[in-house]
């Protein structure tokens, strides 16, 4: 007579609340954005950028500084994004396969 079979635990997170899993990916992006944008800013004027770039364009120091931001913000934020999608446990999308017949 043969041993039952146990069946093999499975370690798993639970599921975060959302607002967690947001905040987990944009606030350090927020926080990385604004150091990005002082050093960054610190070197180049965004007017003579504007005049490098597109100098048809009315674009103010502080509309450049806020676009800059904003731009460092996505950037950073898609990197947390894609590392919260490495992290995720494999459990939760490798699901043993059910017995066969």
């Amino acid at each position: 007579m043969g041993m039952p079979e146990t069946p093999q635990p499975v370690f798993d997170h639970p599921p975060r609340p959302m607002a967690q899993r947001v905040g987990a990916i944009l606030w350090p992006s927020f926080f990385a954005a604004g150091v990005s944008t002082m050093v960054f800013f610190a070197y180049v004027d965004p007017l003579q950028l504007r005049d490098m770039t597109f100098p048809q364009l009315r674009i103010s120091r502080e509309l450049g500084y806020t676009v800059g931001f904003f731009a460092f913000w996505v950037a950073t934020a898609a990197s947390s994004l894609f590392t919260w999608i490495l992290l995720r446990p494999a459990s939760r999308f490798n699901r043993p396969l059910p017995p066969g017949p």
